[in-house]
C-alpha cells in the first residue's frame, strides 16, 4: 500500500492528493519563481499520473514561458504547481509549503538558479548548488 500525501491552497479552493513517494525538495532561485512566490520556490514533485485534484474550481494555469506553466488558486493567489508543457517531462512540481503537515519526511536536496538569487540571504546550508538548471 502506497502512502498518500495531501495538500492545497490557503482558501481550500484547490486540494490535491499524491499517491506514492514525493521527490525531495529543490529550491529554485530563478526570477520567475521569486516573482510568483515572493522569495525562492521550494518544490517537491511527483509523476503527474499520481497527482489527483480533489477540489479544483479555483485552479488556473498561467503559461509563464514557452516551455512551462504554473498552477495557482484564482481566489487566494496560492502558488501550487509548475509543469513543463507537453510532450516534455511527465512530472508536476508541487510547492512544498502547500503540503499538509507538519511532517513530510522531505529535505532540500539542491538549490538551482543560484546565479539569479537576490543578495539579502545566504545559502550556507551545505546543500549542492547549481548556477542554472
Amino acid at each position: 500500500m502506497s502512502a498518500t500525501t495531501t495538500g492545497g491552497c490557503l482558501c481550500g479552493g484547490v486540494r490535491y492528493e499524491v499517491e506514492g513517494p514525493l521527490r525531495d525538495v529543490v529550491a529554485c532561485h530563478c526570477s520567475q519563481c521569486r516573482r510568483t512566490s515572493g522569495h525562492f520556490m521550494a518544490a517537491t514533485a511527483a509523476p503527474t499520473a499520481s497527482l489527483r485534484l480533489v477540489a479544483s474550481d479555483t485552479l488556473r494555469w498561467y503559461r509563464s514561458s514557452d516551455r512551462a506553466e504554473r498552477g495557482f488558486c484564482s481566489r487566494c493567489g496560492g502558488n501550487l504547481f509548475w509543469r513543463r508543457l507537453p510532450p516534455a517531462d511527465q512530472s508536476t512540481s508541487i510547492a512544498a509549503g502547500t503540503l499538509d503537515g507538519p511532517v513530510t519526511g522531505l529535505a532540500i536536496r539542491e538549490h538551482i538558479y543560484v546565479a539569479d538569487k537576490l543578495d539579502y540571504y545566504a545559502l550556507d546550508d551545505g546543500v549542492p548548488q547549481r548556477a542554472a538548471d
